[in-house]
């Protein structure tokens, strides 16, 4: 029951938004410009290496016909860049360049920008990026949560079977290892099966094309998680034929390695592969995840024990699982503090950036489990200085502390996998510090802005217009201001008005404004955009308790 309870809270944490790692740093031609004569290349340029797809730039004209280039390759060899050569002699007007590829953190990064030869069109193609199957996407992130959790199941029941129970009975745990054995097998199947789809942002059909998974399997990404399916495979006999032979010291180096081999297969499939100090990042990453899991798992294991045969465990065996938790905590808090730095690269990115704001979440999470784990260490102090008669009474309190305990452990888990899918905020900086050569909202950019947009619920009285403006229309804080009026053009009071702001171009949003009723209009003035672009303002109406609409308008964004 306990497995499935943690099973079930990992898969409803709730899906990681669809970030990516790599950012567009640059590109030639830059977005939105006009050029006298028609280029030969398109060149991309991202914040780290990236890897190619069959279809991972595409070119289409101002008929929007795709455009006939040359096959994807490098800019002088570098890594970093995509590049794709076009034909001579390209008709006048405005050109969608639609991108998808994979970073180096395995991660894919869909984006678009327009340039335009002469003129810009009067009519053009949409700049949207390839679409991504919904279906594919959560099936993929459903099955990095249990792979997640199997991998804590496996590595925290070994350790605190061998190093609290040393020795004693571990009927208790009994099916635990097999639980996390075949979840983390199970869900890294699911992630291989899946991956060739979710790179592509096609569907489920692709999952077993075998030009697809031909790809995939001579991938990184599915190198990765072939090696660690072989792992499982050779760790068979010991978690799931026999699974309380973890505890013997004949097999203890082999659980180690084995559990250091799955770390690695995570760490080079994640942040710490790709950017700065990349053995570094490497050896912190791996060291943060083992912490987390004899922690958390270890914590399953002693609740586990805790209800099902609380008079197994000693209070001396408790005394050993808080001394082991706090070395974990130790060694998370080390490599937490130098992923932080890694990933954010300043202090305004805790503010500023998606990746600051959940890394802020998760330090509260944080503090909350380590005020839980001090009363649990309390308890257990008391427990190993109570008389025999007051030994229930601890036991009991010792439990409840460890359920509060496990049950943050669980968010922070859950938590910490959102952020693995979440663009850093040190390449969001240098994606927008960038922006200028590359994105139409440089220095002659547009900035504030007032737009009008019509609306009609279908009823009665049920049409008007909504203005909303935006000031300055540049990345960092904005105010918003929306006004409503009815059919006769006067102002109208209605019930709500939600606003929110995606940038299609970057795959990033929606961000909800967070409009409030200022008395006659709706506003905020704690909107914040992070990068230039345009930006697709969608705006929902409700005139009555029943009625309402939705509509849109692009806005740009300047640096």
């Amino acid at each position: 029951m306990l497995v499935g309870a943690v099973l079930v809270l990992l898969l409803l944490g709730g899906s990681p938004p669809a970030s990516a790692h790599a950012a567009l740093r640059d590109s030639d031609p830059g977005d939105g410009t006009v050029l006298k004569s028609a280029p030969r290349h398109v060149t991309l340029t991202f914040t780290e290496s990236v890897g190619l797809l069959d279809d991972s730039l595409r070119v289409v004209g101002p008929d929007n016909r795709p455009v006939r280039t040359g096959e994807a390759g490098r800019a002088d060899g570098r890594s970093d860049t995509v590049r794709v050569t076009l034909p001579a002699g390209l008709d006048r007007g405005t050109y969608t360049v639609a991108w998808r590829v994979v970073s180096a953190d395995s991660h894919p990064v869909p984006g678009a920008l327009l340039f335009s030869v002469g003129e810009p069109s009067a009519t053009r193609a949409s700049p949207t990026a390839p679409a991504e199957d919904p279906a594919t996407a959560t099936l993929h992130d459903l099955a990095r949560y249990v792979a997640y959790g199997g991998l804590t199941l496996l590595v925290g029941v070994s350790v605190f079977t061998a190093v609290v129970l040393a020795g004693g009975s571990t009927a208790p745990l009994r099916g635990l290892l097999p639980a996390g054995w075949w979840a983390l097998a199970v869900a890294t199947a699911a992630l291989l099966l899946l991956r060739g789809p979710y790179e592509r942002g096609t569907g489920l059909a692709d999952a077993l094309d075998p030009s697809v998974l031909t790809d995939t399997a001579t991938s990184r990404p599915g190198i990765v998680l072939l090696a660690r399916l072989g792992l499982l495979a050779g760790a068979y006999p010991l978690f799931v034929r026999r699974p309380t032979a973890v505890a013997r010291p004949a097999v203890l180096g082999g659980g180690a390695a084995l559990s250091l081999g799955l770390a690695l297969t995570w760490a080079a499939a994640e942040h710490a592969s790709a950017g700065i100090q990349v053995p570094v990042a490497m050896t912190s990453s791996v060291l943060h995840l083992l912490a987390t899991a004899v922690w958390l798992g270890g914590l399953t294991a002693l609740l586990t024990v805790l209800y099902r045969a609380p008079a197994d465990l000693p209070a001396t065996g408790v005394a050993r699982f808080s001394r082991l938790a706090f070395g974990a905590v130790a060694v998370l808090v080390l490599t937490g503090v130098y992923q932080s730095w890694r990933g954010l690269g300043s202090w305004d990115a805790f503010t500023s950036t998606t990746y600051g704001g959940l890394l802020l979440a998760k330090l509260g999470a944080v503090l909350l489990l380590l005020v839980a784990a001090g009363f649990s260490r309390r308890w257990t102090a008391r427990w190993l200085r109570a008389a025999e008669g007051a030994a229930d009474r601890h036991r009991g309190a010792l439990r409840r502390s460890v359920l509060g305990e496990f049950t943050i452990a669980v968010v922070v888990l859950v938590v910490t996998t959102v952020l693995t899918g979440t663009l850093p905020g040190r390449a969001e900086a240098e994606a927008a510090a960038a922006a200028p050569a590359s994105g139409t909202a440089g220095p002659g950019a547009p900035t504030a802005s007032s737009s009008v947009v019509p609306f009609d619920v279908g009823t009665p009285n049920g049409r008007g217009k909504v203005q909303v403006d935006l000031a300055p229309g540049r990345v960092g804080p904005n105010s918003v201001q929306a006004v409503v009026f009815g059919p006769d053009g006067g102002i109208s009071t209605v019930p709500e008005v939600r606003l929110t702001f995606t940038l299609r171009a970057q795959d990033v949003g929606p961000i909800d404004a967070g409009l409030e009723n200022k008395g006659g209009y709706w506003g905020t003035e704690d909107l914040r955009l992070p990068l230039p672009g345009t930006w697709t303002m969608k705006i929902t109406v409700r005139t009555t308790e029943i009625d309402q609409v939705t509509v849109e308008k692009d806005v740009p964004v300047g640096r």
